[in-house]
C-alpha cells in the first residue's frame, strides 16, 4: 500500500456536512469533537449603484480533515513519538497507549486536525478509517458525499484529479505537505487570501 491521500471538488461540495456528520455517527464523536470540519469561507459586499446593485459576494465550503501530511507538525512535536506516520500507508496515526495527552500535536497543526479527549487521556484525530482500508473499503466520510466531492486512495491517483490544497482559508501547503488535493470552485481563492473570513467559527476552530 502506498501513501494515501484525500481529493476534495470544490466544484461539486454544496456545504451540506454529511461527511462531518457521517464521521461522527461511524466513530460516536462526542459533540465537540469531530474529526472532518466544513469551513464556510465568504467575502464580498453588494452596493447599490444607479437603479440597480453590484456585487463582489463569494461563499464556498472547504471539506478538510487530518491531511496525513508527507512533513506532519504533529509528529514532529510529539515527546513521545505517539503521533507517527505509519509506513504502509502512510497516514498519521496514534498510539494511544503512548500519547500522554500533552496537546502539543493540537497546537502544532495547521489544520487544527488533532484533538486532546480528556475522557480518553489522549489525543484523537482522522486516521483515514484504516480498518476500512484492509477491507477495500474508502473512508466513511467519502462514501456518505451526495455529491461525490470527496475521494480517497492511492497519492498518484488523487493527484492526478487536482493540486494540492492551496485555497483560503487552508493554510499554504508548503508548510507540511498535506495529502489532500484539491479542485477549487470559481470563486476559491488562494491560501492566504484576506479577501473572506469564516462565518462558522464555532463549528470549525
Amino acid at each position: 500500500m502506498s501513501q494515501q491521500a484525500f481529493f476534495f471538488d470544490g466544484s461539486r461540495c454544496a456545504g451540506c456536512k454529511t461527511c462531518e456528520f457521517a464521521c461522527k455517527d461511524a466513530y460516536d464523536l462526542d459533540v465537540g469533537t469531530a474529526y472532518r470540519k466544513v469551513y464556510e469561507y465568504t467575502g464580498g459586499e453588494t452596493v447599490r449603484l444607479g437603479d440597480g446593485f453590484v456585487t463582489t459576494c463569494f461563499a464556498y465550503s472547504v471539506s478538510v480533515s487530518c491531511c496525513h501530511c508527507d512533513n506532519p507538525a504533529c509528529v514532529r512535536v510529539c515527546p513521545t513519538e505517539a503521533m507517527h506516520k505509519e509506513a504502509e500507508s502512510g497516514l498519521v496515526l496514534v498510539n494511544a497507549r503512548r500519547c500522554i495527552g500533552c496537546g502539543y500535536c493540537h497546537l502544532s497543526c495547521p489544520y487544527n486536525a488533532p484533538k486532546v479527549d480528556r475522557k480518553k487521556g489522549h489525543s484523537v484525530k482522522c486516521h483515514g478509517c484504516r480498518d476500512r482500508l484492509d477491507e477495500g473499503k474508502k473512508p466513511v466520510c467519502v462514501e456518505a458525499c451526495p455529491a461525490r466531492a470527496l475521494d480517497f486512495g492511492p497519492f498518484e491517483a488523487m493527484e492526478k484529479l487536482g493540486r494540492r490544497a492551496d485555497i483560503a482559508p487552508l493554510p499554504e501547503a508548503s508548510a507540511t505537505a498535506p495529502n489532500l488535493f484539491v479542485r477549487p470552485c470559481s470563486d476559491a481563492r488562494p491560501s492566504g487570501s484576506k479577501d473572506g473570513r469564516i462565518v462558522n467559527p464555532l463549528e470549525v476552530l
